[in-house]
């Protein structure tokens, strides 16, 4: 089966295509891409110079939403999917249509990008992460390997996230309709730190350098500049001044 290209997708200079994809209507590729096998780019999404897209790769899937959804619906309409130039994205990825990734973003295998998701330049998303939809995410950040961002978080510049990580948004565990006034997800602040398999309540914010220590369960705002650990998380000291994102 060859590839199947829409006349009006528009393929730049030097860009390379597998075998087996799908490329629809509207579509802008730049130079120097590299496509690989199976690819399906949807509809109007926008691909910058030099990006990277593996196997079985899905770019500008279109949302799904369920009956009994505690998230509002998406912007509508939603804009195209947009990958920033030399951006990297592994293998069985699925970005959803209304997410913009910038340049030199890695969003590595299986990872899933839904939709109204903006990230920024430099980012890394590791294996199998899941961003859910509505969530900002900054420059130079890491999310690591399965965390899970729910819906409505807010990621600025130069956060981590351990492996594992698990974001929450519902404190009423879908039940009753009063929790759909009080949705809200996480903030972490300018170069915020989580470790590994730590979990956070929603609504939290982590203050700008907080640490948040693997394992802790977070139920309170993290002050800037301080280490909480434990279940629930207490303060337990300052963060060293040599780990402060200014001084790297």
């Amino acid at each position: 089966m060859p590839n199947i290209i829409h006349p009006s997708a528009k393929i730049g200079n030097g860009t390379r295509l597998g075998e087996l994809i799908i490329i629809e209507s509207d579509v802008k590729i730049g130079q120097n891409c590299q496509i690989g096998h199976q690819v399906i780019i949807r509809s109007g999404s926008i691909i910058g110079d030099n990006v990277r897209i593996d196997e079985h790769s899905v770019i500008g899937k279109m949302p799904m939403k369920a009956a009994f959804s505690a998230i509002g619906g998406a912007t509508n309409p939603l804009p195209p999917a947009e990958i920033g130039s030399n951006a990297i994205i592994g293998a069985g990825v699925i970005i959803y249509t209304g997410a913009k990734i910038g340049p030199y973003v890695l969003v590595a295998d299986l990872a899933t990008v839904r939709e109204d998701v903006t990230i920024g330049d430099y980012t890394i998303i590791g294996r199998g992460v899941t961003v859910e939809n509505k969530v900002s995410i900054g420059s130079k950040c890491k999310i690591e390997t399965e965390a899970y961002i729910c819906a409505l978080s807010s990621i600025a510049d130069g956060c981590f996230v351990a492996p594992e990580v698990t974001f929450t948004n519902d404190n009423f565990l879908a039940r009753t309709k009063e929790r759909f006034k009080y949705h809200k997800g996480v903030t972490m602040l300018k170069g915020a730190r989580i470790g590994a398999n730590a979990t956070i309540l929603p609504g939290v914010t982590i203050g700008e350098d907080g640490l948040v220590a693997a394992g802790s369960v977070v139920t309170k705002d993290v002050p800037s500049k301080m280490i909480v650990k434990g279940t629930p998380a207490r303060p337990t000291k300052p963060v060293p001044p040599e780990q402060w994102l200014e001084n790297q």
